[in-house]
């Protein structure tokens, strides 16, 4: 077998394989080399630049020496369903031989008999040049490497070497932990608007739901409104969010709240303003996310019944199956058909306060007279039985058996933290404070380097 020499000018590859190879640069921080007839071999330090470059060379360079056939090209494949592994490797366009080569190569480091149907991976394939007759032969192309992620952290790669042997590498990413401040302007919905400087969906879900008290999203909110979020995650050294954590500060149009977690509390953090109030109010002002007002409280025709009388609620457009979620914590008084209301819930607050839900298409699993709720907890889902001209949300609120206007209801407020309690708020506060002031970047000298930077800006993700 040729030695590989690094000094040697690196051939040039096809376009498509280049790029895979650009892919894997940010991938390996460690690989281990298996041969079917050569023991593992593990590296023990990180590799630098230039020994990954002469690793992806010594991956790839084969594809340029094989006598015979074209230059490869990478073409991605997605395993059907009850499909074998080597069948999809066969759709790629390669000769048998080599379709069971590489899956017998794969052995080595994962189950290539339980795979799962949309598993993708890619392959570089290289046609046989014409014959004299000017035509090649179908299924008779080579196999010249194959790339596939077997988790958020890892790939595997299969390539030719120069003797034709099939060598297997795992590259594997290394994996830490860091805070990551996202902040922009609203340039479309709110969710649009903070997937575009980094934020998951986790954690825009777990924002919206938090603002979900102070703002409605389907009115408060305009076009080049500013936001900041800080969560915790897990990230790739390519850059890649593995897992994201939990939120610990947001921000929108200048209302800013701070996750704190209280002293014999379910050990799950609440958010406080920059006093140490409990934003959590004590009723929801949207129970559907991202849902629109579309018939407010008060005197109105009804849309059926075609005469006018009194609404006394507030319609949210949703479309059928939207979650509902219940307002605030309380107990199920009722879940059953009530007339015009079509399927109906109500639930009871502390307080003599009641919400009520109607118009659902179909309740939340274990949704029954009796069962305790949490505010956010999905309870029911948008529909339009009863009278009904389309799916919406028809939402009341309750005071003391009388139905007052949801829009503006002066709903009691969250708690004040005091003593010890607001000692440690203020000084997590300050934390992050610091870290936003800082442009993005930890002020604990031992901390990782933020992943955004200056605030106010919209940078991009990694």
């Amino acid at each position: 077998m040729q030695e590989f020499d690094p000094r040697r000018p690196t051939p040039r590859l096809a376009p498509k394989v280049l790029t895979a190879v650009a892919g894997l640069a940010a991938l390996a921080l460690g690989w281990k080399l298996i041969a079917p007839d050569a023991p593992v071999q593990v590296a023990r330090a990180p590799l630098d630049a230039k020994a990954l470059a002469a690793l992806q060379h010594a991956a790839f360079a084969g594809a340029e020496a094989q006598p015979g056939f074209e230059r490869p090209e990478s073409i991605p494949v997605k395993v059907r369903p009850g499909e074998t592994l080597e069948g999809a490797v066969l759709r790629a366009g390669v000769a048998p031989n080599d379709a069971h080569q590489v899956v017998d190569v794969l052995k080595g480091a994962m189950d290539t008999v339980n795979i799962k149907a949309g598993m993708a991976f890619e392959a570089a394939v290289a046609e046989r040049r014409n014959g004299p007759n000017g035509q090649g032969r179908v299924g008779s192309a080579r196999l010249i490497g194959l790339s596939m992620r077997t988790s958020p952290s890892s790939t595997l790669t299969v390539s030719r070497t120069f003797d034709g042997a099939l060598k297997l590498r795992e590259l594997e990413e290394k994996v830490t932990d860091e805070t990551k401040v996202a902040c922009g302007q609203m340039k479309g919905s709110f969710y649009e608007s903070v997937a575009d400087v980094g934020g998951t969906p986790a954690v825009i879900s777990q924002a919206a739901k938090l603002f979900s008290h102070k703002i409605d999203f389907s009115r408060d909110i305009k076009e080049g409104d500013k936001f900041c979020l800080v969560f915790g995650r897990k990230v790739t050294e390519s850059g890649r969010t593995v897992e994201a954590g939990d939120l610990e500060y947001a921000e929108v149009k200048g209302q800013k709240f701070y996750a704190f977690e209280r002293s014999g509390e379910d050990g799950k953090p609440q958010f406080f303003d920059e006093l140490g109030k409990n934003i959590k109010g004590f009723l929801l002002r949207t129970p559907v996310d991202g849902a629109r007002i579309t018939s407010t409280f008060g005197m109105r025709k009804h849309p059926v019944l075609g005469y006018t009388r009194g609404h006394k609620g507030v319609d949210f457009g949703a479309g059928t199956g939207t979650p509902i979620l219940a307002a605030g914590d309380g107990v199920v008084l009722e879940a059953r058909r009530w007339s015009g209301y079509g399927n109906w819930l109500r639930i009871r607050h502390s307080g003599q306060w009641d919400t009520g839900y109607g118009h659902i298409s179909r309740y939340a699993k274990g949704i029954r007279p009796g069962v305790h709720v949490r505010q956010g907890q999905v309870v029911a889902y948008v529909g339009s039985t009863g009278l009904a001209t389309g799916p919406h949300l028809h939402y009341e609120v309750w005071l003391k058996g009388q139905r007052i206007n949801p829009i503006g209801a002066k709903v009691p407020q969250g708690t004040i933290l005091a003593g010890g309690e607001l000692s440690r708020f203020k000084s997590q506060r300050n934390h992050i404070d610091q870290m936003l002031a800082a442009g993005g970047d930890a002020v604990d000298p031992s901390a990782p380097k933020m992943a955004l930077a200056s605030l106010g800006k919209s940078p991009s993700l990694r």
